[in-house]
């Protein structure tokens, strides 16, 4: 009796262990396919789609729309093949991070690459993220400015201060301790940026329809000879497909938020359904924001659509548009810079494991919450990243080219190269036949695409750079 007892209850102790811990002793893993989506989402549609209809411009209405189902395609197929390198193919040990997928599937010397273009591109996507919130926290306060001084006001604001706003606002939420704790935010994120893209949608049909709004549109974009030279058309023109990418680029996050889902149903098949449908919300908006943005605005498009002022009025929804891009980048800049905190943190960890700077957590009650153990060193190092990357921010406050160079850095290694050569390892493709051939021709091809368009966005950096004053950015 006893024993039979004693097995029950260990029976029991196993199958609480069961529920509260992954096959890999880490806490239980909740997330789902509406939160991954909202995770894709939160990341996908961010400051990019605001470039859009300037970036159609530039290309006109046959290359600026194919361009943008191009990197869809090449975006969702990529996407999947990288879903499928999640857990190892002879183990089934998960990766946690994008950098353990690559040495798992291609060794260290590939992982070290894929670290050096992942973390640049995360940390260059935090700073870009950074000068947008603040445009639309400036574009709020001049909205009002325009509406009570009227439309020919110069109501040029520092954007610096709203910078240190926005940085303030990412040290508190810095502290969240993993991405597994951020998926409420990224759902309002989500919904914020849904909310955003829709005003802009209607503004530009409003304006489409507005009485006497006549503007230029062509096949190919803003006119040689009349809005720009030959020269300034192709640099233009590479800094718009760089922009485009940008506005694709999630694949540096995508197996941390894999890493959130429940292991049942199998990780893989629910993160294809996420990529699928959080590409497929995020292509049917950008075609919609990017063409009805050109339609409204011609050839003249401002490179950020809400906060370039094609629209004045009505100036409270102008208003509530941008808070909401601000609330979407809050949360956005999270989904990017927890897996650096997350890596920084592990290394040191491992570096000094009896250091209790480092490792332990000082319990502190907070009105409400409960007890919350705070860690000393997470929260200088996270505060110390935020800080700098308002700094540099500040020091180089260039939309557009910013967003163009980011984009072309992070596409080809780690949207396109990386996930196509774990799949032919994984799937042992030989060499010279007619997959590995057209898979090869698409890789080299983004590769090309990825270079030209780094070019035209370093060339607008150059331009901008000229005539700039360190930490005087104004609107």
């Amino acid at each position: 009796m006893a024993s039979e007892l004693h097995k029950r209850n260990l029976a029991l102790e196993t199958a609480i262990s069961d529920s509260k811990f992954d096959d890999d002793g880490r806490p239980k893993r909740t997330g789902t396919l509406m939160t991954a989506s909202a995770h894709i989402i939160t990341a996908v549609i961010g400051s990019g789609v605001l470039s859009l209809a300037w970036a159609i411009a530039q290309l006109g209405w046959i290359a600026g729309p194919m361009a943008l189902m191009i990197f869809s395609f090449i975006t969702g197929f990529t996407s999947s093949l990288l879903a499928d390198c999640y857990r190892c193919s002879t183990t089934g040990r998960r990766n946690y991070t994008y950098m353990e997928v690559v040495k798992s599937n291609l060794g260290e010397m590939n992982c070290k690459l894929c670290g050096l273009a992942q973390y640049v591109n995360l940390v260059g996507t935090t700073i870009g993220y950074t000068i947008t919130a603040s445009l639309s926290m400036v574009a709020i306060k001049r909205s009002n400015c325009f509406h009570n001084e009227g439309h020919d006001a110069g109501c040029h604001i520092s954007n610096n201060m709203y910078m240190i706003i926005f940085a303030i606002a990412e040290i508190i939420l810095s502290q969240i301790p993993n991405f597994h704790e951020l998926s409420g935010l990224s759902i309002l994120a989500a919904i914020m940026s849904f909310a955003y893209s829709s005003i802009g949608l209607g503004l530009a049909i409003a304006k489409m329809t507005e009485r006497g709004n006549h503007v230029t549109t062509s096949l190919t974009g803003v006119a040689i000879g009349v809005d720009v030279t030959s020269t300034e058309k192709i640099w233009s023109s590479l800094q718009a497909i760089g922009n485009i990418a940008f506005a694709y680029a999630y694949s540096i996050v995508l197996v941390e938020i894999q890493d959130t889902l429940k292991s049942s149903p199998p990780e893989n098949k629910v993160m294809k359904r996420a990529s699928f449908v959080g590409v497929s919300i995020t292509t049917i908006f950008y075609m919609l924001c990017g063409t009805l943005g050109y339609a409204a605005f011609g050839d003249k498009a401002p490179g950020n659509f809400l906060t370039g002022f094609g629209f004045y009025e009505p100036f409270w929804l102008v208003d509530f548009a941008n808070m909401c891009i601000v609330v979407h980048l809050v949360g956005a800049y999270q989904v990017f810079c927890q897996p650096i905190f997350t890596t920084v943190e592990n290394w040191c960890c491992h570096k000094w494991p009896e250091s209790g700077f480092v490792t332990k957590g000082h319990p502190i009650t907070f009105p409400s919450c409960g007890v919350c153990y705070v860690n000393m060193f997470r929260v200088i190092w996270r505060t110390v990243y935020v800080i700098l990357t308002a700094v540099i921010a500040m020091l180089f406050p260039f939309f557009n080219s910013v967003i163009g160079l980011l984009g072309a850095i992070a596409f080809w290694p780690l949207t396109v190269y990386f996930p196509v050569e774990m799949y032919i390892s994984r799937a042992k493709i030989r060499k010279f036949s007619i997959t590995w051939m057209w898979l090869q021709v698409m890789s080299w091809t983004c590769l090309i695409v990825t270079l030209l368009a780094a070019a035209g966005s370093i060339q607008g950096l150059v331009k901008d750079l000229q005539t700039y004053k360190p930490f005087s950015s104004a609107s």
